[in-house]
């Protein structure tokens, strides 16, 4: 199990704690407040953990302070109450994803939502303009990344991944086996039958099988299928530089969603392909798009994005 060294107790809308509590861990916090420094958080998938962003959070590290945590809920994350009876939809968890960056003061920074987490990210820039109960920002989302993401429920596309309730009295080689279906295919099966990934494959398969309770992926799972963001994109401040990755061969969220969240951003530009830094070789990968490539490119995409203020100056005209 992950020990993150903070937790932030979140508060409702009336500013009442409600009991909950987010884990979450900063990297390379020594670097928060430098000079052109924008601080980096990133925004967990369905059943997913912020350490499962460790090779990416590490190299990315490098540059600026980077923020993962665990959703309510899940990995060292709580809920409210002791009988994990609170509701989870893609809304509450934008509004946790609020209090926790609204808590730790920062006035600026770069998200990036990953799979589930890119449809959280959306619906925090959404939150000013929600038709009910609109919430200003307390800070400058300085550039915003959407990976393997989607803007309409998953039911809408082809989506692979199968839970269920497990089976009590499993061996942890057990446990293993009944996931492994599911953690294939976040890859595409050239990656899962290179030798030269058994590594990392294994990896996965290690942590997949600890911190995700059964009802808490359950809630996401349902949280994906039953959300809407409306017709409410047009208000993203197109000064707010939008990036995407997407792999043309997602198996867990396919290709057509990224297209639907282009379509809903204009102004969002994909990751290029090419040989130059900032470029990656190809958008031939899976659904971890971060375990394709050397992470040094990956790193070299991201930081080259955040760096490149020219990119608000076009958005301006």
């Amino acid at each position: 199990m992950d020990v993150y060294p903070a937790f932030y107790r979140n508060t409702n809308q009336s500013g009442i704690l409600d009991g909950a509590k987010l884990a979450y861990e900063i990297l390379s916090a020594d670097k928060l407040g430098l000079p052109g420094i924008v601080p980096l958080a990133l925004v967990n998938g369905l059943n997913s953990l912020g350490q499962d962003f460790q090779r990416l959070s590490e190299s990315l590290a490098k540059s600026r302070p980077v923020l993962i945590f665990d959703n309510r809920g899940i990995g060292n994350s709580t809920y409210s109450v002791s009988a994990k009876s609170d509701e989870v939809t893609i809304e509450s968890m934008a509004r946790d994803l609020l209090a926790l960056l609204s808590g730790l003061g920062w006035s600026k920074l770069a998200i990036l939502g990953f799979s589930m987490g890119g449809t959280i990210v959306q619906q925090l820039l959404l939150l000013p303009y929600h038709p009910s109960h609109p919430t200003p920002l307390p800070f400058q989302v300085t550039h915003v990344i959407l990976a393997g993401t989607m803007a309409a429920p998953l039911t809408e596309f082809r989506y692979r991944l199968q839970f269920a309730a497990p089976k009590s009295g499993l061996s942890l080689e057990e446990k293993k086996e009944v996931i492994r279906d599911n953690v294939e295919h976040f890859f595409t099966p050239a990656w899962v039958q290179d030798v030269r990934n058994a590594e990392r494959l294994q990896w996965w398969l290690n942590r997949m099988v600890v911190g995700r309770p059964f009802e808490a992926t359950r809630k996401q799972l349902r949280a994906t299928g039953k959300f809407s963001l409306g017709d409410l994109h047009r208000h993203i401040p197109k000064d707010i530089p939008v990036l995407t990755i997407h792999g043309r061969i997602d198996d867990i969220v396919p290709f057509p969603a990224g297209e639907d969240v282009h379509r809903r951003i204009p102004h969002a530009r994909r990751v290029e392909v090419g040989l130059e830094p900032g470029q990656i070789p190809h958008n031939q990968f899976g659904h971890m798009w971060w375990e394709y490539f050397d992470i040094g490119a990956w790193r070299d995409v991201l930081d080259k994005f955040l760096e490149d203020n020219s990119l608000k100056e076009k958005a301006r005209l």
